[in-house]
């Protein structure tokens, strides 16, 4: 009997979060194995990898057995290496793949792919945006952690989660400037704020956020010393989010709080989609400078997913005795 679980992602944050987010609602332990994908390999079409457990290059997790019973890879560079796994180990592994890598479906035991990707199948799973680490239990532990440290925070406290720039949308000066001013307004009526920025934020956004925002109703984390985020989406009364990230905007749609959607320089058809099916959903709405109110059922597809998967793993006798 094979034994354990895999994650298969080749080291990006948002990928991470997927098949962690994934993992952790199957129930069973699991190690990560971070992939650099070395050459020829690298520059290949996956669907045309050979012996694509050797693609694993020696600045990531080497693929050697003992083989796992479940593997859940996420992008493109994980999708062979897991199927290969499933080969080497006789069918005796289980193959969710997230995102569509570019592979006919009907290759994995499941598929688990986001409302504005278009594969669709018998064993595709469509989730409304990203699957996720999030939950409710953790957004209340990280609230009950930080709620101490951040009760000079006047109401209505307001998260905001900053990205940046990627492959279709820009954190210009001039948006960073205009979302600042915005803020400012804000804190200027008693709101208190809760920022967190990332790597693809920038030095020069974050200098423009802490010049003028400045103050004690402001709290700004840029990853330095213990993270805040769980804590500051559970003590929000609204979270404000940049349109690049689908990750993030699910993940602030997990608290059930009304959830803006700060618009960027740039975008793209699929984050359209995505963008166009939070709003409907009465989850996201477009930020104006001002808070709205709004209620909606938070969506547990990554809980969905879990089950899915237990189920699979089940009726391949594959599930732990």
């Amino acid at each position: 009997m094979s034994a354990g679980v895999w994650l298969l992602y080749d080291g990006k944050v948002g990928l991470r979060s997927q098949v962690v987010g994934v993992a952790e609602a199957v129930g069973l332990p699991f190690q990560e194995k971070k992939l650099s994908i070395r050459y020829p390999w690298k520059g290949l079409p996956p669907l045309i990898w050979w012996n694509a457990t050797a693609a694993a290059g020696r600045f990531g997790d080497r693929l050697i057995p003992p083989w796992p019973r479940l593997v859940i890879a996420a992008g493109g560079r994980s999708a062979a290496p897991a199927l290969a796994i499933r080969r080497k180990n006789q069918g005796r592994t289980v193959v969710v793949q997230i995102q569509d890598p570019k592979i006919p479906p009907d290759r994995f035991d499941l598929m688990i792919v986001a409302d504005h990707d278009k594969v669709r199948g018998p064993n595709v799973m469509v989730s409304l945006g990203a699957v996720h680490p999030v939950t409710p239990a953790k957004l209340a532990a990280g609230a009950a952690a930080w709620a101490p440290r951040l009760a000079h925070l006047p109401h209505p406290r307001i998260a905001v989660v900053f990205g940046g720039d990627n492959g279709v949308y820009r954190l210009t000066p001039e948006i960073t400037n205009r979302i600042a001013d915005q803020l400012a307004v804000l804190v200027r009526d008693g709101a208190g704020l809760m920022i967190t920025t990332s790597r693809r934020t920038g030095a020069e956004a974050e200098a423009i956020l802490r010049a003028k925002l400045a103050g004690p109703q402001v709290e700004i984390w840029s990853g330095t010393g213990e993270n805040p985020y769980f804590g500051y989406l559970g003590l929000a009364d609204h979270i404000l989010v940049t349109a690049d990230s689908v990750s993030m905007i699910t993940e602030a749609s997990a608290s059930g709080k009304p959830v803006h959607v700060l618009p960027l320089e740039g975008g793209s058809k699929k984050f359209e989609r995505f963008h166009q099916a939070m709003h409907s959903a009465g989850i996201t709405r477009p930020f104006d400078g001002s808070l709205q109110h709004w209620h909606y059922t938070p969506q547990d597809d990554t809980g969905a997913a879990g089950a899915r998967i237990r189920q699979i793993m089940q009726d391949r006798g594959l599930w732990p005795a």
